[in-house]
């Protein structure tokens, strides 16, 4: 089932990492280095695509659920988001693709490793002018937002962190009032590996309105979905 597929991917995973003496995140930024073109943003997402559909599986938002990101970065159409949990850079190139001119994306990374592979990613896409990477636990920088980095609110945040971070860093965008009316919060994974706290605090607070996305987690048949949840004031 699975459990045993993700299994194996992790033992594949530590084997070519010993093998090899890099990370995947490496191999997967390696890969986009030799095989996309740069300052081509739509490459860059197809080649991430490729390679962890056909070589390595990565925890990416991936293609499918990617669609539903897209759909709703076009329909918000934000000129300040936010994203939580940059990974590979994968998501942040994704949307900075779609973003107006002058808008800007914060994408906020815990992972040094990650951080490290995010910006280059970036930088190769050619979006690091609409990209801006915050290397450090989501808790401390959220509350940094409208002082150091000049945010009044989000129009659009992406949940992709951990999945125990999600209800606390949603009521702390809250506490630190940085959202508007209408401004939408994406959230991945709520079904695998699942954020079911998150899904019952959203869903009975009366300050959202919720959308469920079925989806299936990225590249696996194994069913996942998106949660939507747009701030109502």
């Amino acid at each position: 089932g699975t459990a045993a597929l993700i299994w194996n991917e992790i033992i594949r995973e530590k084997v070519m990492n010993f093998i090899m003496n890099q990370s995947k995140e490496q191999r997967i930024l390696n890969f986009v280095l030799q095989n996309a073109v740069r300052g081509d943003p739509r490459s860059v997402v197809d080649t991430i695509d490729k390679y962890c559909s056909q070589r390595e599986w990565a925890m990416n938002v991936g293609n499918e659920k990617g669609l539903i990101l897209d759909k709703t970065v076009e329909e918000v159409n934000p000129s300040v988001a936010l994203e939580l949990g940059s990974y590979c850079g994968y998501s942040a190139v994704r949307i900075a693709r779609l973003l107006k001119a002058g808008a800007r994306l914060l994408t906020v990374e815990f992972n040094p490793q990650f951080a490290a592979i995010a910006r280059q990613m970036i930088e190769f896409a050619g979006v690091q002018d609409k990209v801006k990477l915050l290397e450090g636990p989501s808790q401390e920088i959220i509350p940094q937002l409208k002082k150091k980095y000049e945010v009044d609110t989000l129009d659009f945040v992406f949940l992709d962190h951990w999945k125990d971070r999600y209800t606390p860093d949603t009521i702390l965008l809250q506490e630190c009032n940085l959202l508007r009316k209408g401004s939408v919060l994406l959230a991945d994974n709520v079904i695998f590996p699942g954020a079911p706290d998150f899904l019952t605090y959203v869903r009975k607070s009366p300050h959202f309105q919720c959308t469920n996305y079925p989806s299936h987690l990225e590249y696996m048949q194994v069913e996942d979905a998106v949660e939507k949840a747009v701030f109502l004031g």
